[in-house]
């Protein structure tokens, strides 16, 4: 599918704007572009925000009388945790491969959230064990399309070493609600338990209905500030959308692409770093499964219920700091691996502490240490995009096929926090902590092979008798 049939676009797009425009001039009108990009794109931090909000509800609910309402029993509750996650599997490819051919992500995007904000409102009405599953499965379901399409979307517009920056900036929100939206959700379970005959988590109105209508409310206004791709956003000047084409060509990556949806798919498949990808990732997710129990583990302090939701937010801001530094300087250095493995090892010492002591202070201290790894999580994501930057097909797959079968983990994960390991949860950090080895060990072993391939580009580059039968763009390297 094209939308470039316009006569001016394609000029524009032909147009070198190197030639003839004195440096500084492109300069500050990429720095305006920049400007005006970031602005529209930081709705996606309320977006993601509101994202997670919704698929973490039932954390917080928990803390109230939620599993005693609904009868849960066993492993149910972590069922109702992981369920999610098996829609959200299901079509995660299928999306973005849709996205990648219709190329409206403005439309896409917040449609998904539309119908997610009335499942999540839906939610609130459920009096059963089935209910309350099927809500949850419909509810991965459609929440599918969201984050592989951001992801996918910001590829399309930044280059290459913007990318861990701006997936920190779209990623932020989800970490930030991950402290505030137990904080929100601490004045509605204590604020309306009762009120009009319902628990606080049930009302009409209430944790559920409240979080679910405020999604459908920014959904409404993203249709009218997202962007598309720079070839088809039409609040783009001629001169602007030139800029945003030939400075991700220069880049390396080719912003409309040759290969067909369909081929993109068995570009990926066939492309063995997407698995390899896709497995450490799936492992990188059971170490973070304490993300979705973050408000059982605080409450292991010893507090109540609303201190134990108000305590959860102070270690998210902390996280989303650090975040920022560490994809900061990962793309001013162009080095993601080093980055990764440091944020990685404050992550297992925070492991380490809640294995080997129940002291509240250090325990504290120890879920400061774990949140941080939400830095590696961007920057990891930062590194495939560069990984696949160039063909915007493959690229499209990849991502949904890698952040997809990933899920896996977060599935597994749920599992690996059951009641009766508490309030220690010693086991339950050990995998974790088991786990974060074995990813941060695959992504070392992907640096150490980009890092070669590195090396054998720039050795085809020297004995090249002919630079147009060169595989890549001149210059072109991997950031490891």
């Amino acid at each position: 599918m094209t939308t470039l049939s316009d006569a001016k676009v394609t000029e524009c797009m032909n147009d070198d704007l190197s030639s003839g425009v004195p440096s500084h001039s492109r300069n500050d009108l990429e720095r305006k572009l920049l400007r005006k990009l970031d602005l529209r794109m930081s709705i996606i931090i309320v977006l993601y925000a509101l994202n997670f909000v919704d698929r973490a509800n039932a954390s917080s609910a928990r803390l109230a009388t939620f599993e005693q309402d609904l009868h849960l029993q066993g492993n149910q509750y972590a069922t109702i945790l992981s369920i999610v996650y098996v829609g959200y599997i299901l079509m995660q490819v299928p999306a973005n491969m849709v996205l990648h051919w219709l190329e409206k992500p403005s439309i896409l995007i917040p449609g998904s959230m539309v119908i997610w904000g009335l499942v999540s409102t839906l939610t609130g009405i459920t009096k059963n064990y089935t209910g309350i599953l099927l809500a949850r499965f419909f509810l991965g379901f459609v929440e599918a399309p969201f984050y592989p399409g951001v992801l996918y979307l910001i590829s399309g517009w930044y280059k290459r070493d913007e990318l861990a920056v701006r997936t920190t900036l779209v990623t932020c929100g989800s970490v930030l609600a991950s402290g505030f939206g137990a904080v929100f959700a601490s004045g509605i379970l204590t604020g309306m338990q009762g009120k009009l005959g319902q628990a606080a988590w049930r009302q009409e109105t209430w944790l559920f209905y409240i979080e679910g209508g405020a999604t459908i409310l920014v959904a409404i206004c993203a249709f009218f500030i997202l962007p598309d791709f720079p070839h088809n956003t039409k609040w783009l000047t001629l001169e602007e959308r030139a800029l945003a084409i030939s400075r991700l060509a220069a880049d390396g990556t080719d912003e409309l692409g040759k290969r067909t949806t369909i081929q993109g798919l068995r570009d990926a498949v066939c492309d063995w770093k997407v698995w390899w990808f896709s497995v450490a990732l799936t492992i990188q997710f059971v170490a973070l499964s304490f993300v979705i129990y973050f408000p059982t583990i605080v409450a292991t302090l010893g507090y109540d219920t609303t201190n134990t939701l108000l305590l959860c937010a102070p270690p998210w801001v902390f996280s989303t700091i650090v975040a920022f530094v560490i994809s900061r300087y990962s793309d001013k250095t162009q080095k993601r691996y080093v980055f990764l493995f440091a944020s990685s090892a404050l992550a297992g010492v925070g492991f380490i502490i809640s294995i080997c002591t129940m002291n509240t202070a250090a325990r504290y201290t120890s879920v400061f240490l774990m949140a941080q790894i939400s830095a590696a999580y961007m920057v990891i994501w930062g590194w495939i995009n560069n990984i696949f930057a160039r063909e915007p097909a493959k690229r499209a797959v990849a991502i949904a096929l890698i952040n997809g079968l990933s899920q896996t983990g977060n599935i597994i994960g749920a599992y690996v926090w059951p009641i009766n390991w508490g309030p220690t949860y010693r086991y339950s950090y050990a995998i974790c902590l088991a786990a974060l080895g074995g990813s941060t060990s695959m992504f070392g072993v992907m640096y150490l092979y980009l890092k070669r391939v590195n090396k054998r580009i720039e050795r085809d580059e020297r004995n090249a008798k002919d630079i147009n039968n060169l595989p890549n763009p001149v210059g072109f390297r991997y950031l490891v």
